[in-house]
């Protein structure tokens, strides 16, 4: 049905509805679908059920093992009570461009699994947030797996993020997660944006500029150059774009080295 909307955790869709910003003539529960609650480890990924909520993927000892920057960020949206309700589903298929978990699954690089009335299939994060909460879900379909993959040896992530208080939303937000070779340089890195464009934002070019080289203040300094380069904020109640900016400079560089003093 087009005028339907599917809720998971209610968290995101329902204010909008108090809010009249959406007005489907049909809401359909997802809550009472067996089967789609659960995070499992297999060999090399993180497998994590899309109505799983944030508070069992902030408080899971696996998922804080295994992926400390999804944790991180799981604890950090909203209140408890939104915790308890909120699924990690939901925020993915919402697309919030200030919300927490898009920016971390660009850089975790995770994949999701979607069903519909024909063949399921598996769409990458960075192909499937489009624009203000736009994805690239078909209206025949629903999110029911998000698959993370897990960082190999001599690796850390982070996510942090700056909000006016506790549980808002992120002013800017940003996930890292670097790997290095044996020779100490970076092998691998992957830094998602949030709160500064039309989506969660993959910083490539910051990414690619640290890549082969060994970690130093100045070429930290110099990826947050670039992303800050990358981003495209608006100015709101929150902050004016310039200041978004200056804060992506910031925010990268702690995330990097916090990412860093992990390994």
């Amino acid at each position: 049905m087009d005028d339907s909307k599917v809720i998971a955790g209610g968290q995101s869709l329902v204010p909008l509805m108090k809010l009249r910003l959406f007005s489907p003539a049909n809401v359909i529960d997802l809550g009472r679908i067996p089967g789609l609650s659960y995070i499992r480890k297999t060999k090399g990924r993180l497998l994590i059920g899309s109505m799983t909520t944030h508070n069992e993927v902030a408080s899971s000892p696996i998922v804080n093992k295994s992926c400390e920057a999804l944790s991180e960020a799981a604890s950090l949206i909203g209140d408890q009570q939104v915790r308890n309700r909120g699924t990690i589903g939901g925020t993915v298929c919402h697309a919030d461009p200030v919300a927490d978990i898009p920016a971390v699954m660009l850089a975790l690089d995770a994949e999701f699994e979607i069903a519909g009335r024909s063949k399921g299939r598996t769409v990458v994060a960075r192909h499937f947030f489009k624009d203000v909460f736009t994805t690239s879900l078909r209206k025949d379909e629903i999110l029911t797996e998000v698959r993370v993959p897990i960082l190999p040896p001599r690796s850390g992530g982070t996510y942090m993020k700056l909000e006016r208080g506790a549980g808002d939303m992120a002013i800017v937000g940003v996930a890292a997660t670097v790997t290095l070779d044996k020779a100490g340089a970076f092998k691998d890195v992957r830094l998602g944006l949030a709160g500064v464009g039309p989506t969660a934002i993959r910083a490539t070019k910051a990414e690619d500029a640290l890549k082969g080289k060994k970690p130093s203040e100045h070429l930290v300094a110099e990826a947050g150059e670039i992303a800050s380069e990358a981003s495209s904020p608006t100015s709101d109640i929150r902050g004016s774009a310039e200041y978004k900016r200056e804060m992506v400079k910031v925010y990268v560089r702690r995330a990097i080295t916090q990412s860093l003093s992990r390994i």
